[in-house]
């Protein structure tokens, strides 16, 4: 009897840690599908978007006196093409010299290019635009703190905005020639 009786109880306690062990587990789940909606909706509803007054910042640039930093706020006036980007990033790559040879023309007429780079070291920043021979303005958010203030997730986002400083596209990937300047026609200060 004493035998029924201790096979009986570890087959109960067998059950009730099962049964701990599987609400823990659906309960770590729960929590995780709960932490990601959070996050998706806080990520999209935070993200700068098309009718919006893009936000000012001030970021130091690459290349120039050391120091010298770009605020948003001093293209005023300008339609101005915001490119968020890094070197690691193919697809930023490529579009970095269709960006190059518009730019002189665009810069004429009144539209900045600003390329916001988000790579951990100048150095590999500066590597970069001299192979690519830049001239715009690169800036460094080595923080990501512009990049998260604009709610950009994916590598390229570029922006464009009109010379009232509001948005009047987002595009998210890479851009082709052709693409890159229709956009840039359509932030012309008039």
């Amino acid at each position: 009897m004493d035998k029924i009786n201790a096979a009986n109880v570890k087959k109960r306690r067998k059950k009730r840690n099962r049964f701990i062990f599987r609400t823990v587990i659906l309960c770590v789940l729960f929590g995780a599908l709960v932490f990601a909606i959070v996050s998706n909706l806080k990520e999209d509803s935070k993200a700068v978007d098309v009718g919006d007054k893009a936000p000012n910042f001030e970021l130091p640039q690459v290349r120039n006196v050391e120091g010298e930093v770009l605020q948003l706020s001093d293209l005023e006036g300008k339609g101005v093409m915001l490119n968020f980007w890094a070197t690691y990033c193919e697809p930023c790559e490529k579009e970095m010299p269709y960006m190059e040879s518009l730019y002189p023309e665009y810069k004429e007429r009144g539209v900045e290019i600003v390329a916001v780079s988000v790579d951990a070291t100048e150095l590999v920043i500066q590597n970069f635009v001299d192979r690519y021979d830049l001239t715009f303005p690169i800036l460094h958010d080595n923080r990501s703190a512009v990049l998260d203030h604009y709610g950009v997730i994916p590598l390229p986002t570029s922006y464009f905005i009109d010379e009232n400083g509001v948005v009047v596209e987002r595009v998210i990937g890479e851009l082709t020639l052709e693409k890159l300047e229709g956009y840039l026609q359509q932030i012309e200060p008039s």
